[in-house]
């Protein structure tokens, strides 16, 4: 059993499929942005701490768009988790494996994915109750041939994955086809450029598309 993501939010994130990963420079767009992408059938998102709008964003979109499963992304630091969850947000993630953030999030009860792209990174999150964890830089290690080889040896545990990073329309497939693949996370949907540009049209026809492919493979 996860100590860090329980048994109804991984049913949620599965059920998802697809977590929208977000970069927010003016909160003031979040609801629009939320709201488009519920309307293309993604129920999920990742919005990161990468800007000084992030935090505002992640309030508004937990209040107006309830029914968006938002967490918070590029959680580096143990104070940050606190923070997130004191927005509303239902889980948070991170690009690696620092054990003081998930600590901070054991304590804070705050469902928490690590990030992990090795063997003894697996084997640090596993020490720490983990079963859902975030690959990254997904591609760029080596895709899913990578994954699934360093994963060989902890099939036993039934480990489930958010792989993130060079994934897009092309070769999301083949990744939602995988077992070890709980949810993919999908920068391409709503880049950083489109939301500037209130390009919600551009952005829904990313989502229909991604959408199209997730329901083709897991109906």
């Amino acid at each position: 059993m996860d100590k860090l993501i329980p048994e109804n939010l991984e049913k949620k994130i599965e059920e998802a499929g697809i977590i929208a990963v977000l970069v927010i420079d003016d909160a003031g767009k979040a609801v629009k942005l939320a709201k488009t992408l519920i309307n293309s059938g993604i129920s999920a998102m990742e919005l990161t701490l990468r800007t000084g709008a992030a935090m505002d964003a992640l309030k508004n979109i937990a209040t107006e768009v309830p029914e968006m499963l938002a967490g918070a992304g590029t959680v580096l630091r143990p104070n940050q988790i606190n923070e997130v969850k004191a927005a509303g947000v239902e889980f948070a993630v991170a690009p690696g494996l620092n054990p003081d953030v998930m600590e901070a999030a054991v304590t804070a009860s705050l469902p928490f994915a690590p990030g992990i792209c090795i063997p003894s990174e697996i084997e640090a999150a596993v020490a720490s109750g983990c079963r859902v964890l975030k690959y990254f830089h997904a591609e760029g290690m080596g895709g899913l041939k990578y994954l699934k080889g360093i994963n060989s040896p902890y099939g036993f545990l039934g480990l489930r994955y958010i792989p993130l990073g060079g994934l897009n329309r092309d070769n999301m497939r083949a990744y939602l086809e995988a077992p070890e693949i709980i949810a993919l996370g999908g920068s391409w949907i709503a880049p950083a450029n489109l939301i500037n540009a209130d390009d919600w049209d551009a952005i829904a026809r990313n989502a229909d598309q991604a959408v199209r492919v997730l329901r083709e493979v897991r109906g």
